[in-house]
């Protein structure tokens, strides 16, 4: 199956600096610091939200947190959002749904992916992400700090 998406919006609406962002993690994330910390690390998802915040707070921009399970949940919330940017760790869900692309893609914001691992350097199913090419870009393998970064990025963008 071959599965390409490109943004076709232009980025010009964007009138000034990136003000709000909402943090969406998906499934299994409210399990991070027992889940496998060999590959997603022992900070929790609290711990990790808290640095996001501090960040947040110091590049004067407004940041919301969200966390489901489920799908449909994590679309509903990306089509209600009212933020200038997403910062989006879809977790399993990145590999399977396209329902996220689409509401990625219908997303009048911009928005990025982060991955606390290596998608690329683990199993193949896992090097494929439907939900990236959504978004205006990907940061993975340097776990929570991808936030920190994406935050940095989404706070650049004019």
């Amino acid at each position: 199956m071959s599965f390409s998406r490109t943004k076709t919006r232009t980025k010009s609406r964007i009138k000034s600096r990136i003000k709000t962002v909402l943090v969406i993690n998906g499934p299994n994330m409210d399990r991070l610091g027992n889940r496998e910390p060999g590959i997603y690390g022992t900070m929790t998802l609290d711990e990790i939200n808290a640095e996001i915040k501090e960040r947040a707070d110091k590049l004067d921009i407004k940041v919301q947190f969200f966390q489901s399970n489920h799908e449909g949940d994590i679309v509903d919330k990306i089509g209600s959002a009212k933020t200038d940017g997403i910062i989006i760790n879809p977790a399993a869900y990145t590999h399977t749904s396209i329902a996220l692309s689409d509401a990625l893609a219908a997303y009048d914001g911009e928005a990025v992916e982060v991955h606390l691992s290596n998608i690329f350097s683990r199993e193949d199913f896992r090097s494929k992400s439907l939900t990236a090419p959504a978004c205006r870009g990907a940061i993975c393998g340097f776990g929570g700090k991808g936030y920190l970064l994406a935050l940095e990025a989404l706070g650049n963008l004019r």
